[in-house]
């Protein structure tokens, strides 16, 4: 299922942004706790943690829902806010007037936000110097993606970035792996490898997609989600991944 090898026959190098590049955890709980002092949530949830972990199990499976393809993206903005503040007894009414309010707030709190994964930069630095074009590839959100990607410092480190809203699918349609070779003009997908942190929407699609695929898995749980004899590599940090790639062999 898993095999270690060079990478040297790849030309673009494509990242996942959150929890690959940007530690999206870390500046998701961040801004969810600015939220919770500023709107003074305290009226229904006893703490910060308490709201957090309300948002954050109604969260995940809406992006799972979305990515494949069972709701719209309108839907999954609205109701990861709407769901916790109804089952916390707010009435209909205020918590959908809230829920609209929350989602650009919430955004935006996000987007300032600077943490990123340990290696990251460096990352990027070596795939640079290295001789390959540095992709990202991202299921986020147009309006947030390019703004958390200035506060990171990462903005001038990539050559090209794909977001699904470029054209309405997210990971792991093989549309979105289509597009981002046609965007950069270069439609052999085996100089194309994707890195990233979701066994099926990142591994799973740029394998299917014909690329090779890097799982990024720090806590060493993921791996078993990969399809049989997908030949992607696992890595636990990312400068396993500048081993990989040890330089373009043209």
């Amino acid at each position: 299922m898993v095999e270690n090898r060079k990478l040297t026959h790849v030309k673009w190098v494509w990242v996942d942004l959150d929890d690959t590049l940007i530690d999206f955890k870390a500046n998701s709980r961040a801004a969810l706790v600015r939220l919770y002092e500023t709107e003074g949530l305290s009226r229904r949830f006893a703490d910060s943690d308490t709201w957090i972990e309300m948002y954050e199990s109604v969260n995940r499976p809406l992006w799972k829902e979305y990515g494949a393809g069972r709701i719209t993206v309108e839907e999954l903005r609205l109701r990861r806010f709407l769901e916790p503040l109804t089952r916390a007894g707010y009435p209909d009414d205020e918590a959908m007037e809230m829920s609209l309010r929350y989602d650009t707030y919430y955004l935006d709190l996000l987007a300032q936000e600077k943490h990123v994964v340990v290696g990251a930069h460096e990352l990027l630095r070596t795939l640079r110097s290295r001789g390959y074009n540095i992709g990202v590839l991202s299921n986020g959100f147009a309006d947030v993606q390019h703004r958390k990607m200035a506060s990171a410092g990462l903005t001038d480190m990539v050559d090209c970035v794909v977001l699904s809203d470029d054209i309405g699918v997210p990971k792991p349609d093989g549309r979105i792996f289509a597009y981002a070779m046609r965007k950069v003009g270069e439609e052999n997908p085996s100089l194309h490898a994707m890195v990233g942190d979701n066994p099926v929407a990142d591994i799973g699609g740029a394998i299917a997609a014909g690329w090779s695929g890097v799982l990024f898995d720090p806590s060493g749980t993921k791996a078993v989600e990969l399809s049989g004899g997908c030949g992607a590599t696992v890595v636990r940090h990312l400068s396993e991944v500048e081993e990989l790639f040890a330089g373009r062999m043209d």
